[in-house]
């Protein structure tokens, strides 16, 4: 399981792989940010990938079920048709702004993150050792 790799790397490499976990963190929460100013429907985006966690930290914030669609009965040729809400906007300018709803996004995808940690870590603690940046011959 990536949680004990992940107790295992912070064992062995201490404060670098705090630093690079937290730098990955640091730019997804950028890269979400971002996304949601720009009226990404982050949402949908994250609903394909069908994250597991995605879906309680979406009922915290009144965000689950499924989304609204709108029976017409009759002839529906007058009525002007809508576009698809984007939840993530409403919620963005409804509860906290577009920083809040990243951070949220960013801890649904801690099952992403852990393991691109995991992957970076070791080569970034030799690049640092190399340069005599930190002490420990790693």
């Amino acid at each position: 399981m990536a949680g004990g790799r992940f107790r295992e790397l912070l064992k062995k490499y201490g404060k670098v792989a705090l630093g690079v976990h937290f730098s990955v963190s640091a730019a997804s929460i950028s890269g979400l940010y971002v996304a949601i100013k720009n009226n990404v429907d982050v949402e949908s985006a994250l609903e394909k990938v069908r994250f597991k966690q995605l879906e309680s930290i979406l009922e915290k914030v009144g965000m689950a079920g499924p989304k609204e669609e709108v029976e017409v009965e009759g002839d529906a040729s007058n009525i002007p048709q809508s576009k698809p809400r984007n939840r993530t906007a409403e919620l963005a300018a409804s509860s906290g702004g577009a920083l809040a709803l990243a951070v949220l996004c960013n801890k649904a995808l801690f099952p992403v993150r852990v393991p691109i940690t995991i992957a970076l870590t070791p080569s970034i603690a030799r690049f640092l050792a190399r340069r005599q940046i930190i002490k420990t011959g790693v």
